[in-house]
């Protein structure tokens, strides 16, 4: 990615947190950065974009054709052009990160707060959600060197499918939270960088509307006829991936202490009903309610069997940590398993993903691909996974905070940046070298 050279001084945005004087109008081009504000009397030019779940000052009026981002608020003001798009994806342009982590401190100045928790919280204490991060960091990589690599090729197969990178795109509930056009706009990016995206039950936009090489995540619901029925919708997709860690939702407290709540437009379009995810209550996080009223906490191994035989879709199993567990779901027939503790959202103190990875390796051998989630935020953490015995990686909240900031195509160029500079660094012209490597934890 080239260094962007600095606008003239006419043509310069305002930088972020910067106010423009009343009747300012900007140049056409020109866009808000997170933090400028609009005060009375500001023109945005057709084709200009305000930052998704940017705020102007009270007494903007948004007319016809403007699109907001759910929770965008615009009172009487500072008019926005019929053409313009407020938080709508359009080109993905980007957002200047120079690395995937960038993209939680940009989409911070944007997300209300009870959102940006819901997105960057974990269960109880959170000991699990930093221990990811740590776990991960104490992985050491010994590097080969002389390998005469001039380039690397991070693609290969993941369940086979085709894929680019080790990599997918983790699935992620309501992503119209962040961005208007939600998981239509993140799935495009993912088809467009070639890697499969995960689509989620509790997806905002019903799963036959998702584009490109798509699997689909299912939690095992109350309502069996409900599982049968999302079963069958989801036969165009290329993997099942059954999600068996939450017989309830753990105990977030940032949802609980906000009172946490989706507002009206945001629906889990799967699902028949999300009612009680809608009801604020104080000290009561809606979401958990609904999962509780909506979720069988009784999923059972013969219930995996049961899906099994009603779907011939290959079928990947969320959210192993114990090896009996990766072993028992190699026997049912499964085609991939998942180590995962849901990003540190589930039993708090539960063991790290990468920590469990390698007993997990061993149980299944070669009968199964194991893929891995849960604190990966680089291309050297995706490097990490592999050399420790993943098959690839599934990455979720870095490109949930890169859609808010309308930085899609951006993150997947850089995630790909990442994971080959890491590989050529470590000597490796390929994958089956990235296997190959040692490595040590330093923990």
């Amino acid at each position: 990615m080239g260094i962007e050279q600095p606008a003239p001084e006419a043509e310069r945005a305002p930088r972020a947190g910067a106010q423009l004087p009343p009747g300012k109008q900007l140049s056409p081009g020109v866009q808000l950065p997170p933090g400028a504000e609009l005060p009375s009397g500001v023109q945005v030019p057709p084709g200009d974009q305000v930052p998704p779940r940017a705020q102007p000052l009270p007494g903007a009026q948004a007319p016809r054709g403007t699109q907001l981002s759910p929770g965008v608020q615009l009172p009487p003001g500072a008019p926005l052009s019929p053409d313009s798009r407020a938080g709508v994806g359009g080109g993905r342009a980007g957002a200047g990160a120079l690395c995937l982590a960038d993209y939680e401190s940009l989409a911070g100045g944007l997300l209300s707060a009870p959102v940006g928790d819901f997105i960057s919280g974990g269960s109880g204490a959170e000991l699990t959600l930093r221990g990811n991060r740590s776990a991960l960091d104490r992985v050491r990589i010994t590097p080969r060197v002389m390998a005469g690599v001039e380039a690397a090729d991070p693609s290969g197969r993941l369940v086979g499918s085709a894929s680019e990178m080790p990599v997918a795109v983790a699935p992620m509930a309501y992503q119209r939270l962040v961005h208007p056009e939600g998981e239509l706009e993140l799935a495009q990016a993912a088809a467009d960088a070639g890697v499969p995206y995960v689509i989620s039950t509790l997806s905002s936009y019903p799963l036959e509307k998702i584009p490109g090489e798509c699997w689909f995540q299912l939690y095992w619901l109350r309502d069996r006829a409900v599982v049968e029925g999302l079963v069958d919708r989801a036969a165009g997709c290329s993997a099942l991936v059954v999600t068996v860690d939450v017989p309830v939702m753990g105990r977030r407290l940032r949802d609980v202490r906000n009172g946490f709540a989706l507002p009206d437009d945001v629906v889990a379009a799967n699902l028949q009903t999300t009612r009680e995810a809608h009801a604020a209550v104080p000290g009561v996080s809606a979401v958990a309610a609904h999962t509780a009223s909506a979720f069988s906490p009784t999923v059972s191994w013969d219930d995996l069997e049961w899906l099994k035989r009603r779907t011939e879709l290959p079928l990947v199993v969320k959210g192993i940590l114990d090896p009996r567990d990766a072993r028992r779901a190699a026997e049912i027939g499964a085609t991939a398993v998942v180590v995962s503790n849901h990003g540190g959202r589930q039993l708090d103190g539960a063991v790290a993903s990468i920590d469990a990875l390698p007993e997990v390796v061993d149980a299944v051998g070669n009968d199964i691909d194991v893929l891995m989630d849960s604190g990966i935020r680089s291309g050297t953490d995706v490097l990490k996974a592999l050399a420790v015995g993943a098959s690839g990686v599934l990455i979720g909240r870095p490109l949930l905070w890169a859609l808010a900031v309308d930085a899609c195509d951006e993150a997947f160029g850089l995630l790909r940046t990442e994971v080959t500079d890491a590989m050529l660094l470590a000597g490796c012209a390929d994958l089956a070298a990235v296997k190959g490597l040692t490595w040590r934890n330093d923990g």
